[in-house]
């Protein structure tokens, strides 16, 4: 590791403001899809790869250490990962279902979290929602990132009417 990318990266440990846990690599697409939409609103994220089931102590760790102020948890199957980082912190945890065979059982395990323990859940592999679920959490006390939400929601309308004239 170069000292510039260790600079870099014990800048955005220090600045970071959205943890992204991974419950496999094999969810790095969805990953990667909400970290660009985050940086895209100016959010400093993290992405890390954690298993609930094989790891959790790995996911304890990550969650007990982290300065974010908001956590996305993508898993599949059985899709603990949510959860498990839900019971590490108060903080608001945001979960995206992956899909595979059922899709039931990764949406069912976010959204049937016991009382006191919620995760906000998104739809199945939509993690760039979780993003701007996020962004919007932030939002509430940075006005800078609550003005950059309400100019991608204005490019969104914009691309939508230009959709609308060209049909």
């Amino acid at each position: 590791m170069t000292i510039k990318r260790l600079i870099n990266s014990y800048v955005i440990y220090l600045y970071m403001l959205v943890q992204i846990i991974l419950g496999s690599k094999s969810d790095f697409a969805r990953g990667e899809a909400a970290l660009k939409l985050l940086e895209e609103l100016g959010i400093s994220a993290s992405v890390r790869v954690a298993s609930a089931h094989r790891a959790p102590d790995v996911v304890k760790e990550i969650v007990e250490k982290s300065e974010a102020k908001v956590f996305i948890a993508i898993a599949g199957l059985a899709a603990s990962l949510p959860g498990l980082v839900a019971a590490y912190t108060t903080k608001p945890v945001i979960g995206v279902p992956v899909s595979g065979k059922l899709n039931f059982d990764a949406i069912l395990s976010m959204l049937q979290m016991p009382r006191g323990i919620p995760v906000g859940c998104v739809g199945l592999d939509n993690a760039e929602n979780a993003a701007v679920l996020a962004a919007e959490i932030l939002a509430l006390s940075d006005q800078k990132i609550a003005k950059k939400v309400q100019e991608y929601r204005q490019r969104l309308r914009e691309q939508a009417l230009a959709d609308m004239r060209d049909t």
